[in-house]
């Protein structure tokens, strides 16, 4: 078996396995240079532990695909969820769903987790954190609803809607981490980035 690496100036040492526009642009705030590697990684939709354990287990099944084939890079998976109650909230498939979400949502408080899985394969590293944030919605109308997705694309967001656009509408108050709202939480991801010695 050939020990031959391939030359590392040809590629970022660092490797968000995440598709997310949102957390592209937040890990620029921590992390010059990287590259961006999506896999058709199987997520799961339920976890018997609850949302904590099914966004770790989806950042995780994320990550490792492509740490496999950039095995001196770390690699960063990512996975958000927003749960109310035992009910867990991911991406809704069509705008009646949307509308849906946000009425469950409405004058409610409700925790939004991301699931971390950071690894480097030559190092035999991996670990996977989670963050937790609670957002209490204001009491919504229909027309309130309606008029917030001809500004949103409630789509491809968790919870079907973004905290960080016209959250004025929507969003009475949040405790947490407001980057992890939106799907990276920055606080946690830069001392973990830290401590082993990335940054």
């Amino acid at each position: 078996m050939s020990n031959k690496k391939a030359n590392p100036k040809e590629y970022a040492s660092f490797i968000l396995a995440s598709g997310s526009p949102r957390r592209r642009e937040l890990l620029v705030d921590l992390v010059e240079t990287f590259d961006v590697i999506t896999t058709e990684a199987e997520e799961l939709v339920f976890h018997d532990d609850g949302p904590a354990a099914l966004v770790m287990e989806n950042a995780r099944r994320k990550a490792r695909p492509v740490a496999d084939f950039r095995t001196g890079a770390w690699v960063l998976g990512a996975d958000t969820i927003v749960s109310i109650g035992e009910k867990m909230l991911g991406k809704p498939t069509d705008i009646a769903e949307a509308s849906e979400m946000l009425r469950l949502l409405s004058g409610r408080t409700h925790c939004v987790r991301t699931g971390l899985c950071l690894t480097h394969k030559d190092s035999s590293y991996e670990e996977v954190r989670v963050e937790t944030s609670k957002v209490s919605f204001r009491s919504l109308t229909d027309a309130t609803i309606n008029a917030y997705f001809t500004e949103v694309d409630p789509l491809d967001k968790a919870g079907a809607y973004a905290i960080q656009t016209r959250s004025d509408l929507i969003i009475q108050r949040f405790s947490g981490s407001h980057s992890n709202v939106i799907g990276l939480p920055l606080e946690m991801l830069g001392d973990w980035l830290r401590e082993v010695k990335v940054l």
